[in-house]
């Protein structure tokens, strides 16, 4: 699975060290050891899941700035875990209102030695931060505007909101709430994905 990984990240552009993809492919095996009983993602198949989770978790990561981010929604740790053991020396916090899904996270991390990642039970909207972040990750948001309106606590002034989306959204881009602009649109390179991948970078205006 490792080298199998290595080819899908090869053809996406991404270069990890061998611990790293290790690491990945722990977190693969994981997943599908927790899944029987918990559910945590659709996708049965570890295969599958090293495209359809960990390669299209790791695109974004040369279009993040900063260093301090949070993926809101995270579910079982998507893209968190993955950006997490590719930058170690980034700080993460993978936040979800689903218990199970933080228990896995944590379990994971104890597991193998992630050390970059807190991991917080709580609706977005009632967590507040010590401090804010420079990146507002999101793969799981229904549509942008919610994400603005429920987030938009977490980024600090200069900080950046990172949508990810499957098809173009050009609807919801139009509706977009006035307080803030779309900085870039970015067509994301999955190898093996089913679909089209977009990253939507938004900041607040001024």
């Amino acid at each position: 699975m490792q080298q199998r990984l290595q080819q899908l990240l090869e053809q996406a552009g991404i270069e990890l060290t061998p611990a790293q993809l290790a690491q990945q492919v722990a977190l693969v095996e994981q997943l599908h050891k927790w899944n029987k009983a918990y559910n945590l993602t659709a996708v049965r198949d570890p295969q599958q899941m090293l495209s359809r989770h960990i390669v299209d978790s790791l695109v974004v990561l040369p279009h993040l700035t900063g260093q301090h981010f949070i993926d809101v929604g995270t579910g079982p740790g998507l893209p968190g875990l993955p950006l997490a053991i590719a930058r170690p020396d980034w700080q993460f916090v993978l936040l979800d209102s689903l218990g199970k899904r933080i228990r896995f996270i944590r379990q994971v991390c104890h597991l193998l030695k992630i050390n970059n990642v807190t991991a917080v039970q709580s609706r977005v909207e009632d967590y507040q931060p010590e401090q804010q972040f420079d990146g507002v990750i999101s793969r799981a948001f229904a549509s942008l505007n919610d994400m603005l309106s429920w987030c938009a606590h977490l980024p600090t002034n200069n900080g950046s909101f990172y949508a990810l989306k499957g098809n173009y959204p050009g609807a919801e881009l139009a509706c977009l709430a006035a307080a803030y602009q779309t900085s870039e649109v970015i067509k994301l390179q999955v190898p093996e994905a089913d679909g089209e991948r977009h990253l939507v970078i938004i900041k607040k205006r001024g």
